[in-house]
């Protein structure tokens, strides 16, 4: 049996222990009894206490001048390696507080560059990002023929311009190369994004504004459908075509930057849920101060005819504060009434005929804005009712700012923009009053009407 197993038994040990006490014991007596029959024997007691008091002394000076450090050392080297873990581990050397903050403010900025599609050209991209600090927050890839388009949302450090992001992109092979900054709208996921475009589409079926959201900045015209147009295609560079819901086709150009085929399939789709499910035509009913009842609703084509009658009613000076011209054509009036152009409202009454018009006329990212309310119907807040209703769908279609254009005398105007309680602002361009409402400000803050 090992050492191990005896010693772990406790009656042995007990035995063990009596034995040790018996030994002492007896051997004490033998010695007392031994010294204590001879003369010399305090003598030899007393020496022996002596000696072992000495002894501690000498050992207690030696060990306090000469064993001091060597007894304590491992004491401060293990103090000294708790310390040094410490260092590393919980208190990292910190940078300055300037650089720190510099690196939490990131700047958004959208990259999109074509490279081979072969193993380890977007790690080398990738890792050429991160030399200069570079977050990338989205990535999408595009496969072409005989490459891919990688396009990334990146957050970098102010102090990184695009060149720097370019040139960055270029030593890890990046070519064709497009950088452009973005904001916190872009952050939100393609599949997100694409539903959100899509019930836009199915709801007001609005597409022009809903290609611009999905694109970016890009042109969009309305032609005649020629007669050989196939029904599915490619894009041509920087230009697509795609099928219009009124009929004709849209096409949308995108100077600098291709389109490629994964953009094209997902405008087509688009325009392809505009088609089916056709414009909408939402309504509401408003009761005037006068007791009139008008219905508020979407207007199209099909209103031409109604529309030039109003035109009819009103005088001169309603025209002119409207246009600036006191007169308008029937063509001019066709394009106000398409959705290629704008969004346009009419308040009818119970009879049908038009009384009041407002056109929300876009361009890119900003729209125009304009409101003609027949003579006998004035001052009853019915452009204020209109306008409401078109500054929320600019603020739903991503609209940045809607302006009006108006006489600087024009006070019915001026009040009517002032009862939206949002900011404005206003200039004085060639004798011509602008009154721009910033839709994105107002819309972060809470301040934009929501339609009834």
């Amino acid at each position: 049996m090992p050492w191990t197993a005896r010693r772990s038994s406790p009656w042995l040990r007990e035995i063990i222990e009596v034995a040790v006490l018996f030994l002492a014991a007896g051997t004490t007596h033998l010695f007392a009894s031994f010294l204590g029959h001879h003369t010399y024997g305090p003598v030899v007691l007393i020496g022996l206490g002596a000696a072992v008091i000495a002894g501690s002394v000498v050992r207690a000076w030696w060990v306090g001048r000469h064993g001091h450090a060597a007894h304590h050392a491992p004491h401060l080297e293990a103090r000294r390696g708790a310390g040094s873990a410490r260092q590393v581990e919980v208190r990292p050397a910190q940078p300055p507080a300037t650089e720190s903050r510099e690196e939490d403010e990131q700047v958004l900025w959208r990259i999109r560059t074509t490279v081979q599609d072969t193993p380890g050209s977007l790690a080398a991209l990738c890792s050429s990002l991160a030399d200069r600090a570079v977050n990338i927050l989205a990535l999408q890839v595009h496969p072409l023929a005989d490459a891919v388009v990688d396009e990334f949302l990146v957050g970098a450090p102010p102090r990184v311009t695009a060149g720097e992001l370019a040139a960055a992109i270029g030593s890890a092979g990046g070519t064709g190369t497009w950088i452009s900054r973005a904001d916190a709208h872009d952050l939100v996921d393609i599949p997100t994004r694409m539903l959100t475009l899509a019930v836009r589409a199915a709801e007001a079926s609005e597409l022009p504004a809903v290609l611009r959201g999905l694109l970016g900045e890009c042109e969009i015209r309305w032609m005649p459908a020629p007669a050989d147009l196939p029904q599915e295609g490619e894009p041509d560079g920087t230009t697509m075509r795609l099928p219009d819901a009124e009929g004709g086709v849209l096409v949308v150009s995108r100077p600098g930057l291709p389109f490629t085929p994964a953009e094209f399939a997902r405008a087509h789709a688009l325009a392809e849920v505009a088609i089916r499910l056709g414009p909408r035509e939402p309504r509401w009913t408003l009761m005037l101060p006068n007791g009139a009842e008008v219905t508020i609703r979407r207007a199209g084509r099909q209103d031409l005819a109604a529309v030039t009658a109003m035109h009819r009613r009103c005088s001169p000076e309603t025209l002119y504060r409207r246009y600036l011209a006191h007169k308008r054509e029937v063509s001019q009036l066709d394009s106000l009434l398409s959705a290629r152009f704008g969004y346009t409202l009419v308040a009818n009454t119970p009879d049908g005929d038009v009384v009041a018009m407002a056109n929300l006329m876009w361009d890119g990212s900003t729209a125009e804005l304009g409101v003609l309310v027949e003579d006998a119907w004035q001052r009853q807040g019915l452009g204020t009712a209109l306008v409401r209703r078109l500054i929320a769908f600019a603020a739903d279609a991503d609209i940045d700012t809607v302006y009006a254009i108006a006489q600087p005398g024009n006070t019915a105007t001026i009040r009517m923009m002032q009862r939206l309680g949002m900011p404005l602002d206003r200039r004085i361009d060639n004798g011509t009053l602008i009154i721009t409402v910033h839709v994105a400000h107002a819309a972060a803050s809470s301040a934009v009407p929501r339609q009834p």
